[in-house]
């Protein structure tokens, strides 16, 4: 299959992350290309928050400014997501899920993580809305009303203490925490967050779609306006499967390793965002993607002025 285009650098995955990075290296003069299809994680939301001059932008609003800026330092944009990545000393090649090749000599992925949601008749329909994940992201906007807490894992015992700043109507549904102690209990129990140990069986929502409260498996219900929970995170990191990245095992899985410029421990691999940093919002995802731009492109000086250096010893 004939390569169809060679790059300085390729990134996979346009949202803050990668464009983040990709504003970097457009800025530096390094010819790029991004891949990405348009599905981030966000996109269930109305608005980002906690993003200084942005807070309660659309996300499709944000990205698509994003792209219009980074398209004006003549960084190129492919629709396909990325299939397969080979890495060698002359370089990295990307397949798309086109069939088409391209070239590079880095590699930045940033193509985050995707929630895999607790199956739930009703849970879904809301997510972004009044099904929530991240208090940071959205308790502003319930604040003080009746929110509730679906536990899927123990971490749902820190998240219950954090939720209870914005609302003192909270209630933790601890079924699919396991056993809670009494110590923690009473800690709970000290700012009236309330312990319902039922399973939870489904969503209840109104007329206009939205939630209301959630039935128990005893047939009773519970009123809410809003519900937290975290879905299972899964890195969108298929296609890096076959350069033996180095891994780490985190709270929320395994997750490739990355250090604090993004550097993989393939030389000419940097990742960012999400993908590398589960529980980072949009701003730390545009940190860091910022950071990778700037450290490939300091990479690549590096190797130009090496090569430079070894031609003229040559001669």
């Amino acid at each position: 299959m004939k390569t169809n285009s060679n790059y300085d650098v390729i990134i996979i995955g346009a949202g803050a992350a990668g464009l983040s990075a990709a504003l970097m290296l457009g800025r530096s003069l390094r010819s790029t290309l991004v891949l990405d299809t348009g599905t981030p994680r966000n996109r269930f939301a109305a608005g980002i928050h906690g993003v200084l001059g942005n807070d309660g932008t659309a996300p499709e609003d944000f990205l698509a400014r994003g792209r219009s800026e980074v398209a004006g330092y003549g960084v190129q944009f492919g629709t396909a997501a990325a299939a397969t990545v080979v890495a060698t000393d002359a370089g990295i090649t990307v397949t798309d899920t086109q069939g088409r090749r391209h070239a590079a000599r880095r590699l930045v992925a940033a193509t985050g993580i995707s929630d895999e949601l607790p199956p739930l008749p009703g849970l879904a329909a809301g997510w972004g809305t009044d099904v929530l994940h991240c208090p940071y992201c959205h308790g502003w906007e319930v604040r003080g009303q009746r929110l509730g807490i679906l536990a899927t894992s123990p971490m749902a015992l820190h998240q219950a203490q954090l939720i209870r700043q914005w609302s003192d109507d909270v209630v933790l549904f601890s079924a699919g925490a396991g056993p809670i102690d009494d110590a923690l209990a009473t800690t709970l129990a000290s700012r009236d967050v309330v312990i319902d140990n039922r399973q939870v069986t489904g969503i209840l929502r109104n007329d206009a779609g939205a939630l209301t409260g959630v039935r128990m498996v005893d047939g009773g219900q519970r009123n809410l306006d809003a519900l937290f929970t975290a879905g299972e995170l899964h890195p969108q990191d298929a296609y890096l499967d076959g350069l033996g990245l180095t891994r780490e095992q985190t709270p929320c899985g395994s997750f490739i390793a990355a250090g604090p410029t993004g550097k993989t421990s393939h030389p000419r691999i940097w990742a960012a965002g999400n993908l590398v940093a589960p529980m980072a919002n949009v701003p730390m995802s545009m940190s860091a993607g910022t950071m990778a731009g700037s450290m490939v492109n300091m990479d690549l000086v590096t190797e130009d002025f090496n090569h430079a250096a070894q031609q003229v010893h040559a001669a």
